[in-house]
């Protein structure tokens, strides 16, 4: 019916840009790898260096079908921070294009909206879902959690159902 696809989600952040790799398929979706990439001190060219270098090697590494982007969210009290971060999704969207996958921007509210079923759910909540919809144990890292919501939704959104792997 369905054929496998992998999709890494990616939440884009100043300090840290969390990442998860999940499979879907005809018998749910599996988590493959959930973690963070650190944005280390230094310049903003040398930080953004780093995040294109180390999103590169994880897309050659996981070799994902499709690439879930969380789209920028501005407050309108940290408008900067709107702007850096739009810098660091330009890196994502580059080591995607240079690793021949194609990326799916997503906005924050659509991403809870599907995994808790509200547009305005708290970070907790998203962890909280994110953890039963997939049948995870424990703690998640925000990051993390926010990245396996964008690869949950992305592949909801291919057809496929979410819940986890070998449940029906």
């Amino acid at each position: 019916m369905f054929e496998e696809m992998v999709v890494v989600g990616l939440d884009p952040g100043l300090r840290y840009t969390g990442y998860a790799a999940a499979v879907g398929s005809e018998r749910g979706v599996a988590v493959r790898e959930v973690g963070v990439l650190r944005v280390p001190g230094g310049t903003w060219s040398a930080r953004l260096r780093e995040v294109y270098r180390d999103a590169a090697a994880l897309l050659a590494d996981l070799r994902p079908d499709r690439v879930a982007l969380e789209d920028v969210f501005a407050h309108a009290r940290h408008p900067r921070t709107a702007v850096h971060v739009a810098h660091v999704r330009g890196v994502l969207y580059l080591a995607a294009a240079e690793a021949g996958v194609p990326v799916e921007s997503l906005p924050p509210a659509a991403v809870k909206r599907a995994v808790c079923g509200n547009g305005r759910a708290p970070k907790a909540q998203v962890q909280a879902a994110v953890r039963s919809l997939l049948g995870l144990f424990g703690e998640l890292d925000p990051h993390a959690a926010d990245a396996l919501a964008l690869a949950a939704t992305a592949l909801a959104r291919a057809g496929y159902r979410l819940g986890p792997e070998g449940k029906r």
